[in-house]
């Protein structure tokens, strides 16, 4: 029995021969160290838990949610984004609740995608950006993300036929797994390339919190124009340890809001009211548990970077996200490098292969696991395989 045609399309998973590799690791007593998955593994504040808590004991949230989220929820959403970005968001009409990010972001591409059209889609990205454009029967435009470019898209270099079938532009910044940050600059010309052909941006703004030495990455909706053109997707799951609870929100221009919801209310009953309740008091609270997230990531970016460049590395330290992400050693494809790493140290990094044909020649490393467990890692690296030639 076979899927359909969009599902037969789909990409076989990249990473099945490493984690049967890994299995068998883990069956003979290794002491695998992961720094493969982009999970965080601190706890959710405890103010969010108690505010859940309390949430799942009122009998009003037992009941169906709207799909387009409690208006409590949607106006702490635009009180947030006030504060953050200084944009004034409308809560009726320009903010709806998501089962997290990566809902939202796969069903815009049914919004707003029919066979035929395309989408334009960063490479190396998060493979959802592809797979909801695959699954509507429309094909990706693979933009690539080069270092010599800061690993933004040159938009200049997308063929005019290509544009002019485009709907939809994906754009990740911070961005996953480059931990490149936009300016407003590029974020100037997108929208300018946006209006010159019709399409929509898509601002996957997950990591928006989570960034370093002083930084703060700014929000597509706070460039000139941004709104009329483009939505924003966000996350609880990075900024606030969340990953699990599944909540999120998209935000920005009215009637792509208004398709999404109503895309929404056709297909999921909407987010549980008691999550919507923690999402509150996620917003509404202290934001110290962020800034001191942030310190942790930083010192943990910091060991790896360290550590890595002890080994032969020339890296920069990215500006945000919970990810490195290293050019892998001459000799080597980004599959062969992840294996020669688990087989020799007992370490999980995620080849570069995963997310797109130009992620191919890098390696990812995320920031999930204690210093001390990254120095360990690190280490075993070094004892393995020692110092590295580009």
């Amino acid at each position: 029995m076979k899927g359909n045609s969009a599902m037969q399309k789909l990409p076989p998973y990249l990473f099945a021969r490493i984690e049967k590799k890994l299995e068998k690791a883990q069956e003979e007593g290794v002491d695998v160290i992961s720094l493969g998955i982009g999970d965080p593994d601190r706890p959710t504040p405890e103010h969010i838990i108690e505010a859940m808590a309390r949430a799942i004991a009122n009998p009003a949230n037992h009941r169906y949610p709207t799909s387009v989220g409690l208006l409590s929820f949607r106006q702490a959403v635009a009180d947030w984004f006030k504060r953050r970005f200084g944009v004034t968001l409308d809560p009726r009409e320009e903010v709806v609740a998501l089962l997290g990010s990566k809902e939202g972001i796969a069903h815009i591409a049914f919004c707003f995608l029919e066979p035929g059209d395309m989408a334009l889609v960063p490479d190396p990205g998060y493979p959802v950006y592809s797979i909801g454009t695959i699954l509507v029967g429309a094909e990706p435009y693979y933009m690539p993300l080069r270092a010599e470019n800061g690993f933004l898209p040159v938009l200049e270099d997308i063929p005019e036929d290509v544009a002019r079938r485009a709907k939809l532009l994906h754009l990740n910044y911070p961005n996953n797994p480059t931990g490149a940050f936009a300016d407003r600059e590029f974020f100037m010309k997108a929208i300018e390339f946006a209006r010159n052909y019709d399409i929509l941006i898509c601002h996957d703004h997950a990591y928006s919190e989570i960034a370093f030495d002083g930084q703060k990455p700014i929000s597509l909706l706070e460039v000139e124009g941004g709104r009329e053109v483009g939505i924003e997707f966000h996350s609880f799951s990075k900024s606030f340890n969340m990953t699990g609870w599944r909540l999120g929100w998209a935000c920005g221009n009215a009637e792509a809001i208004e398709v999404l919801t109503r895309f929404k209310s056709n297909v999921d009953s909407g987010v549980f009211q008691a999550v919507q309740e923690a999402g509150i008091a996620a917003l509404s609270g202290s934001q110290e548990c962020i800034e001191e997230m942030c310190a942790v990531y930083q010192e943990r970016r910091d060991a790896v970077v360290e550590g890595l460049n002890r080994m032969g590395w020339k890296l920069n330290s990215p500006p945000g996200t919970i990810y490195v992400w290293a050019p892998v050693p001459q000799g080597y494809t980004s599959a062969s490098f992840a294996e020669l790493v688990l087989d020799k140290a007992g370490v999980v990094i995620t080849p570069g292969v995963g997310y797109g044909q130009f992620g191919e020649g890098y390696f990812r490393i995320a920031l999930t696991v204690e210093v001390e467990r990254i120095q360990e890692a690190l280490e075993r690296m070094y004892q393995a395989i020692g110092k590295v030639e580009f």
